[in-house]
């Protein structure tokens, strides 16, 4: 019997989401399937912003960004919403990093800026600066639950079947074709696809490994953390905040942008403690909290670091940063993508659709071998 589907996406966060819509756009017959309830807060895709920035010392991922860029132009125009808030973006801190920042930029044409802490100060008063301090113009921040919310619409506008509160709970693969079985509302079925497309993040070691394993692959180390960030509320205009990230002088990295309405977020990327997805207490850790308070205290004079909103999000990233894009047989698994994979999305959706479409991986975001 035929299937029903062509392609099978697990997963309705910001990655499946593109990726059925990518699909459905090309025709294709997509039944998308997500274990939680629509845009919640279990995984990696929640809240109401994330920085947009083509701002890596990579050209590869410059490059990247500069497609991602275009493609959320095209989201923009497709769905009729304002996506993209372009408030620029800052760099700051050890001058290595800094400097191949700006020559990564340099090198793809890209505008940028670079300053003194004295004139970033002044341009941005809500932050202080050390090091070395590199600005470019077309960047800021993503209207993040927009944005999922957008890639899910425009999937279902073009057919594609979205099923959340719906868990698998068993894969079986037949070589040409995988049947998954699921946990839904109405209780237990299955479905029957050539493609099935694992946009999971951090649930993709407990899903698809051993039917990777059957297939002679594995997914990298991939290092599952509880991340604690937090908004703090701002005393200025909020036209005063650019994004920003800041690489200091003693090493680990932070980040912050505006979120309307709810306050400048700022975060120390990839230090939680590790965690099981589906055992996560959500409870920030009092000592990393005052620790994020002392910084802010330091490095964020524009706004009030005595009372932060703690946040808790889940982070999934392999040993080297890189993403993971990669089919084998009828599986096609993306993971890795936490603390800079919100940016790419649309792009992304449409990488793994070529994927799942017969593509071939780009050999940066391939399984190991």
């Amino acid at each position: 019997m035929p299937s029903a589907f062509d392609h099978v996406v697990i997963g309705g966060g910001v990655v499946g989401a593109a990726t059925a819509r990518s699909l459905a756009t090309r025709g294709a017959r997509v039944l998308l399937v997500e274990q939680h309830g629509r845009g919640h807060d279990r995984g990696s895709s929640h809240g109401a912003s994330r920085i947009f920035r083509l701002g890596y010392p990579d050209a590869e991922y410059v490059a990247m960004c500069l497609r991602a860029r275009a493609a959320w132009d095209d989201l923009e125009q497709a769905s009729g919403r304002t996506l993209l808030d372009l408030t620029g973006a800052v760099d700051h801190g050890r001058p290595e990093q800094v400097g191949a920042i700006a020559a990564a930029l340099a090198a793809a044409g890209v505008d940028h800026e670079r300053l003194t802490p004295e004139q970033a100060a002044e341009r941005w008063p809500g932050l202080a600066f050390e090091g070395d301090v590199l600005a470019h113009p077309d960047a800021g921040r993503i209207r993040s639950a927009d944005a999922l919310e957008a890639l899910l619409d425009l999937a279902a506008a073009d057919g594609a079947d979205l099923r959340f509160d719906t868990r698998v709970t068993g894969i079986e693969d037949h070589g040409d074709r995988v049947t998954l079985t699921l946990d839904g509302p109405s209780g237990a079925t299955s479905v029957t696809a050539p493609s099935v497309v694992a946009a999971v993040g951090s649930w993709a070691p407990a899903l698809v490994s051993e039917v990777l394993a059957g297939r002679g692959a594995s997914l990298p180390a991939l290092r599952v953390t509880q991340e604690q960030p937090a908004h703090f509320p701002s005393h200025l205009p909020d036209e005063a905040w650019p994004s920003f990230v800041h690489h200091p002088l003693d090493g680990g990295d932070v980040y912050g942008l505006l979120t309307p309405g709810e306050g400048v977020k700022v975060g120390f990327h990839g230090t939680g403690p590790v965690v099981d997805p589906d055992a996560r207490d959500f409870l920030p850790v009092t000592e990393e909290l005052a620790r994020l308070q002392a910084y802010v205290t330091r490095f964020v004079p524009g706004v009030d670091a005595t009372r932060p909103e703690p946040i808790s999000c889940l982070y999934d990233n392999s040993p080297d940063d890189d993403f993971v894009l990669d089919r084998r047989g009828p599986i096609t698994v993306a993971t890795g993508f936490s603390g800079h994979g919100f940016k790419f999305a649309p792009l992304l959706g449409e990488m793994l659709a070529d994927l799942a479409t017969g593509g071939t991986a780009h050999p940066r975001f391939a399984l190991p071998d």
